[in-house]
């Protein structure tokens, strides 16, 4: 029987896509698989009645992907993402061991968490994703195609960033990719604020991408391993650490506005209102002011530190070193106390509530009681028994989709449409009540132009001039 095969990639010069598109028609059966170019994608089978109507089928599929900008290609021309992760070495502290409460053992190294009043999301090497109650209750798995880089919130939305290049928005019931990033990124770090989205990657170079996933600028710098960068909508501007130091952006057009050295490499990076932290190689926590870089304050740890946090306020400083130490300094810089987390060096932390929560080198989420009573039983040897915290097996897996429900009973839903804007397909709103010429952000993947969908409500903006879509996503038949 013969076989039909078309081909299919999409790859835009300073834009975010990378894809590939296959179209296999054989007899009556129509094979359709898609993906990130490198990687084996997803696939999909579909039997007809007859071969003419096979055809008709996969013509539509082929015409449709290229109107969107595809175009015939020869599978393995181009190569996929490059990928780095972090490898380095971990040991056993010799500090006393921390009061730790709870602990979740996610099976992988695990870089990304994000800790609210209601729950942490912690994301592991192996692409999964867990939510967990602040007293250790696991309320949720989903299940991402790559490792997970890290986890940030955008005000009401959570975004996870994976190896596959994709940024998920994590803030449904199932998964959708809100951002792919350009090919020739090889992503160390991911920030996000008012849907701005900024990536820091292997060869020191920080890029700005727009809410509607669209490339907006980009900065080479006299370093490389760019671990840190961090969004700040407020004062409208990027913050990235590399090896030679931390530099600061407009994130209107990436104008430079300051650049401060400091010693060692940056390994990674936390702000708050009024500063910037920076974790070096060289066993220092830098503080630096937002407005003009200046170094405020140097915490001094006893090895290279992976990671670094702060209170709210700024009045204390929380650090994680590589040999599986935690620290905490008074805001001018005095060390407080040292403590081993007993099960691998943070790679990411977070404090709230007198509590440090970090992710760990060997997949640990841990959460430390960081009030002054345990500090100070745990420095005379006295710790609580961590609960070990277990992931129900009835706990069902949340995956991305790029096939919608259908509903013709959209209730109370905010309703949208998809046009077409040039070569571009977006979204707009067009229930009453919302302004129709702003655009939704709004997932790629399943956008159709001329289709409907009825969402669970959208935002605005902080900066306004764009909503936001939140909640379960359905296609109006």
């Amino acid at each position: 029987m013969a076989e039909h095969r078309t081909y299919l990639e999409l790859s835009e010069d300073n834009a975010t896509a990378h894809k590939f598109y296959e179209v296999v028609r054989s007899g009556t059966r129509v094979t359709i698989t898609y993906g990130r170019i490198g990687a084996s994608g997803q696939v999909k089978v579909s039997d007809f009645a007859t071969e003419a109507k096979a055809e008709t089928a996969a013509a539509k599929k082929i015409a449709e992907k290229t109107r969107k900008g595809y175009a015939p290609a020869v599978r393995g021309v181009r190569r996929a993402r490059p990928v780095s992760r972090r490898s380095m070495v971990s040991t056993r502290s010799t500090a006393r061991q921390a009061p730790v409460l709870w602990r979740l053992a996610t099976g992988a190294a695990a870089f990304g968490i994000f800790v609210d009043q209601d729950r942490c999301w912690v994301g592991n090497q192996n692409g999964d994703v867990y939510t967990v109650t602040t007293d250790g209750t696991v309320t949720g798995h989903y299940r991402l195609p790559d490792g997970v880089k890290c986890i940030v919130a955008d005000d009401f939305w959570i975004y996870a960033g994976c190896d596959d290049g994709r940024v998920y928005d994590m803030s449904g019931k199932v998964p959708h990719v809100a951002y792919e990033i350009s090919a020739d990124v090889d992503i160390y770090w991911l920030d996000i604020d008012d849907a701005i989205l900024g990536v820091s990657d292997r060869n020191g170079r920080v890029t700005a991408v727009d809410h509607e996933d669209e490339y907006q600028w980009s900065r080479d710098v006299d370093g490389d391993s760019a671990w840190m960068v961090r969004c700040d909508a407020g004062s409208n501007t990027v913050f990235h650490g590399h090896s030679r130091g931390v530099a600061c952006y407009s994130a209107a057009d990436g104008k430079p506005v300051w650049q401060t050295p400091v010693g060692g490499g940056v390994l990674f990076g936390w702000q708050e209102n009024r500063a910037v932290y920076a974790a070096t190689s060289n066993n220092d926590v830098y503080r630096l002011a937002k407005g003009n870089g200046e170094v405020e304050a140097v915490y001094r740890c006893d090895a290279a530190v992976f990671s670094c946090a702060a209170s709210p306020d700024g009045r204390y400083v929380f650090a994680g070193d590589n040999h599986s130490s935690i620290y905490c300094f008074d805001e001018d810089g005095t060390r407080l106390w040292k403590l081993g987390t007993g099960h691998g060096s943070a790679y990411s932390m977070q404090f709230l509530d007198e509590r440090v929560y970090i992710v760990t080198t060997d997949g640990s989420l841990l959460c430390i009681d960081a009030s002054e009573t345990a500090i100070h039983a745990a420095h005379q040897g006295s710790v609580p028994k961590p609960v070990d915290v277990k992931v129900a097996a009835s706990l069902p897996t949340a995956e991305p989709v790029t096939v919608l429900e259908t509903t013709s009973q959209p209730g109370d839903a905010v309703i949208l449409e998809c046009y077409q804007d040039g070569s571009r397909h977006r979204v707009r709103v067009i229930s009453e009540g919302y302004e129709r010429g702003w655009n939704v952000q709004f997932p790629k993947e399943i956008r159709q132009p001329g289709a409907r969908y009825a969402v669970e409500g959208v935002r605005t903006s902080g900066r306004g001039g764009f909503y936001r879509a939140y909640g379960e996503i359905r296609r109006l038949l």
